[in-house]
C-alpha cells in the first residue's frame, strides 16, 4: 500500500526474536522493541526517563532468519520500516488497535558496542530482494565496553563480488 508512514525506533529488543514459518513455508521473524524517551531536567540537570513504548516488529523470508540468527534479547537495534496499525476485538467484545512496524531494516547500534558483518551466501534476502549483509555474534550485556566477536568466518579477505573484500589499490571508496 503505498504512502504508509514510514518509521525509525531505536530502542532494546524484550526478548529473542521469534522464528516461524507460514503454511507455505516463508518464515517470518516477529520481536518487540521498548524505546523509552530521556529528557534533561534542566532545573536539577538529571535525565528522566519517560513512559515506555513496546513496538511489536515483523520481518519475512532470508532476512527473518538473519535476524532470528544475530538479534538476542537486550540488545539495543536500530529499527526503520512502515508503521501499520491493526484493530480487533477482544473476548470480552472490546474493541482495540495495535501499531505494528513492517521491517525493512533492523540491526545493532554502535554507541555502545562494535559489531563485525559476516555477509550471508545466496544473495537473496531483505524484504526488497536486497543485499545479504548479517550481524553476528554475542553482545556483552555490561556498560561502555559492550562488543561483538564474530561467530563465523570473515569474507573481508575472500574476494568475491564484495567491493569492500577487494584489496584496494587506490584511497577511494569502490562506488
Amino acid at each position: 500500500m503505498a504512502g504508509e508512514p514510514q518509521i525509525t525506533v531505536i530502542g532494546n529488543l524484550t526478548a529473542d526474536p521469534e522464528l516461524r514459518f507460514t503454511a507455505n513455508g516463508a518464515p517470518v521473524a516477529s520481536f518487540t522493541v521498548a524505546s523509552t524517551p530521556r529528557t534533561l531536567d534542566r532545573q536539577t540537570n538529571e535525565w528522566r526517563d519517560g513512559e515506555a513504548m513496546f513496538l511489536n516488529c515483523s520481518v519475512w523470508r532470508q532476512y527473518a532468519e538473519n535476524v532470528a540468527e544475530s538479534l538476542s534479547k537486550g540488545m539495543q537495534v536500530i529499527v526503520h520500516g512502515k508503521l501499520r496499525s491493526r484493530s480487533y476485538e477482544t473476548r470480552e467484545g472490546q474493541k482495540r488497535t495495535v501499531f505494528e512496524i513492517d521491517v525493512d531494516e533492523v540491526g545493532p547500534t554502535l554507541r555502545y558496542a562494535t559489531a563485525k558483518v559476516t555477509k550471508t551466501s545466496g544473495g537473496g534476502g531483505g524484504n526488497r530482494g536486497g543485499g545479504g549483509g548479517q550481524w553476528q555474534g554475542n553482545q556483552n550485556q555490561g556498560g561502555g565496553g559492550d562488543s561483538w566477536s564474530s561467530s563465523g568466518s570473515s569474507d573481508r579477505n575472500r574476494g568475491g563480488d564484495d567491493p569492500w573484500g577487494q584489496p584496494s589499490q587506490s584511497d577511494e571508496p569502490p562506488f
